[in-house]
C-alpha cells in the first residue's frame, strides 16, 4: 500500500533540515515515503550538504543496529521500507536568470571525498560517530542525474497529484525543474515551501528570509505558476549583455497560459511568521537525549554534538536564550509535519487561501522581500484593452493576475511539534 504522503524533500542540509529529514524517516510507512532527497546549496555549499546527508544515513544505520542489539524497537519505519534517491543539484543561485553551460560542475566522485570538517554538522558527524562519508550505506540510492532532472522524472513516472514536494532550502532546483518542463512540474500534488517573512522581520536583512533571499529569482519564477496568468508576476528578463557568450543563455519564460492549461501550482508557504513560533528547547532536548547518550545511542551522541553546539551559539548571539531556555526554531520540520498530516488533520491547519504574495528580485535593500498589497481597495473584474485594471500598476487589483499562495497562519499546536520530533526520532 502506498504511503499517504509520497514526498520529494528539496533541502540544503543544515541543523533543522536534518531534524526535518529524521522526522520524515521516522514516520510510519503507511504515512510517509520520501521518494527523493534533492540537494541544493544554502546553509553550506552543496558538497558539504551531500556529506551531511551521507553522514546522517550512516548514523541512522548504526542506530538501527544499536537498537536491535539492545532489544529496542528499530524505528525509522518509513526509511527501512522505502530507500530514497539522493540527487545533487544547484551549486549557486540563478544569477539574473542566466544559466551557464558549466552551471553544474560536480561529480559523485569528488563529492564523496572525505569532508574537510569545516562545517559544524559535518565535523560533528565525523568526530563523534566515527563516520567515513566515503563508505557505502544501504539506506539510500545515489542518483547520477541532477536534482531537477530527477524531480521531473519522478513526476512523469507517477500519476498526477501523487507527489508532494517539500522545499526547505533555496528554490533553485525547483525553478530549474519548472523551467525545463512546466507541464510536467505541474503534475505535483502540492509544494510546501519554508521561506519568506510577511509581517515579521527577515532573518538576513530587515525584510529578507534566508531561503528566499538566497535565490529570489528562483522563488519568483516558482510562485508565478500559482497565478491564473504566470506572465503577470514573472521577474523581468534583463537585456542580454553586450559581451554575451554563446554558452550562456537566459531561462525561458513559461509558455502562454493557454498552453499551460487550467492547472495551477498548489503552493503553501510557511514564512517566519509561523515557523518562529515552533521551538525545540534545550531543556526538553536534554531530558530526552541524556539517558540515551549514557546508554550508547549513536544517534543521540551525534544529535547532542551538533544540537549542543547550536544551542550554545544561540545562547551567545541572542537575548532570551540562557540555560535551558535556549531554543532552536523548527522552520523546516514544520513543512514536513504539514505535508505528512494535511490530509488526515486538515481541520487542524489554518491557511490563508489564494494570497497574492510576490517576490522582490531587484531592490537594493528589499531583494528577497515577500510583497503583498496592504491597500484597502476593491478587486476588479473589468480590464481595459491593455489588460490592466485602471490605475493599478502591476495588476494587484485584477482577479485574473497575481499569485495565489496559501499561507500557513495556524498549526495543530506551537508546543506539539518539538515533542513529536523527539518521540518519533529517538524512539520514546
Amino acid at each position: 500500500m502506498a504511503a499517504r504522503s509520497r514526498m520529494i524533500i528539496d533541502t540544503d542540509p543544515g541543523v533543522d533540515d536534518v531534524l526535518a529529514m529524521l522526522f520524515a524517516f521516522s514516520a510510519l510507512s503507511e504515512d510517509v515515503e520520501v521518494v527523493l532527497l534533492s540537494l541544493t546549496f544554502g546553509n553550506v555549499e552543496v558538497k558539504n550538504c551531500l556529506r551531511n546527508v551521507v553522514s546522517m544515513f550512516h548514523v541512522i544505520e548504526k542506530e538501527i543496529r544499536w537498537r536491535e542489539d539492545h532489544g529496542r524497537a528499530q524505528g525509522f519505519e518509513s526509511l527501512r521500507k522505502f530507500k530514497p534517491l539522493v540527487a545533487v543539484g544547484a551549486e549557486e543561485p540563478l544569477a539574473d536568470q542566466i544559466v551557464m553551460a558549466d552551471y553544474f560542475q560536480h561529480t559523485w566522485k569528488t563529492l564523496f571525498e572525505r569532508p574537510p570538517g569545516e562545517t559544524l554538522l559535518t565535523a560533528s558527524a565525523v568526530k563523534h560517530s566515527s563516520i567515513d562519508p566515503t563508505s557505502d550505506t544501504s539506506l539510500f540510492r545515489p542518483s547520477t542525474r541532477l536534482s531537477h532532472v530527477e524531480i521531473l522524472q519522478i513526476l512523469e513516472d507517477n500519476p498526477v497529484d501523487t507527489i508532494d514536494i517539500v522545499v526547505i532550502g533555496p528554490m533553485t532546483n525547483i525553478a530549474l525543474a519548472a523551467s525545463e518542463s512546466p507541464t510536467t512540474f505541474l503534475r505535483a500534488k502540492s509544494v510546501s515551501v519554508m521561506g519568506g517573512a510577511i509581517a515579521e522581520p527577515g532573518n538576513i536583512t530587515p525584510v529578507g528570509e534566508f531561503n528566499i533571499l538566497a535565490d529570489p529569482t528562483a522563488a519568483a519564477r516558482v510562485f508565478a505558476l500559482t497565478s491564473p496568468d504566470p506572465a503577470s508576476t514573472m521577474p523581468p528578463t534583463p537585456p542580454a549583455p553586450a559581451d554575451s557568450q554563446p554558452l550562456r543563455h537566459f531561462l525561458p519564460p513559461y509558455p502562454p497560459k493557454e498552453r499551460l492549461g487550467n492547472r495551477r501550482l498548489n503552493l503553501s508557504l510557511f514564512p517566519l511568521d509561523i515557523t518562529e513560533r515552533h521551538k525545540l528547547r534545550r531543556d526538553d532536548f536534554q531530558k530526552t537525549i541524556a539517558p540515551l547518550v549514557n546508554d550508547g545511542s549513536p544517534l543521540a551522541d551525534w544529535a547532542q554534538a551538533f544540537l549542543g553546539s547550536t544551542f550554545r551559539k544561540m545562547e551567545a548571539l541572542h537575548h532570551g536564550h540562557a540555560g535551558g531556555d535556549a531554543s532552536l526554531s523548527l522552520h523546516d520540520p514544520l513543512c514536513v509535519w504539514y505535508a505528512s498530516t494535511k490530509a488526515e488533520q486538515a481541520s487542524d491547519w489554518q491557511l490563508k487561501k489564494a494570497e497574492d504574495i510576490r517576490i522582490e528580485t531587484a531592490g537594493q535593500w528589499t531583494r528577497g522581500m515577500c510583497v503583498i498589497d496592504r491597500r484597502d481597495r476593491k478587486m476588479r473584474d473589468d480590464e481595459d484593452g491593455e489588460g490592466k485594471v485602471s490605475s493599478d500598476t502591476g495588476g494587484w487589483l485584477s482577479r485574473s493576475k497575481g499569485n495565489r499562495i496559501d499561507r500557513c497562519v495556524g498549526t495543530p499546536g506551537h508546543d506539539k511539534l518539538a515533542m513529536l520530533i523527539l518521540d518519533a526520532v529517538f524512539g520514546n
